[in-house]
């Protein structure tokens, strides 16, 4: 039988390294043609002659691969607590997200290292048996400066 627990990546202070991500040209312009065609994200040479001096991601690309390496870490957790004998939290929706700042541009050939910081964990009280997980999330480049940084909120079921 399994036990539940409030796994000890969800406490309050803990900050969980989600992974990181190196940034090609052509990736960036594959997803700005796709979301933010935006010159300095679609055309390499004219970026050198943007307010960026050089071809950059879309902050939506960036913030993007933080929710993918997000999710790959809650899965790498909830392998680990099957695996031990515990069951793993079951993720809902978000209500949202606030104070999105991206502060630096992240350029081609830029990796980024996102985190997450566990700001508090509380009952829901509109969703019996939910809580909500409240987190402060971003990324840093390869030279320790913060790109991205947002607040975040998630219905999460420990059960």
């Amino acid at each position: 039988m399994q036990q539940s627990l409030t796994p000890p990546y969800l406490s309050t202070g803990i900050v969980n390294q989600l992974g990181d991500h190196t940034f090609t040209s052509a990736e960036i312009t594959k997803f700005a043609k796709n979301f933010d065609p935006q010159f300095f994200h679609v055309d390499p040479e004219a970026a050198r002659d943007s307010l960026f001096g050089g071809h950059c991601a879309s902050g939506w690309h960036t913030i993007s691969m933080w929710m993918r390496k997000q999710r790959d870490f809650a899965k790498s957790e909830a392998a680990n607590l099957q695996k031990n004998g515990h069951n793993p939290p079951e993720y809902g929706p978000s209500p949202g997200v606030r104070n999105i700042k991206w502060l630096k541009p992240v350029f081609a050939g830029d990796t980024i290292s996102y985190f997450t910081e566990i700001a508090g964990l509380r009952p829901s009280g509109s969703r019996p048996g939910w809580h909500l997980l409240s987190q402060k999330c971003g990324g840093r480049n390869q030279n320790g400066q913060t790109v991205l940084e947002f607040d975040s909120t998630v219905f999460i079921r420990i059960s």
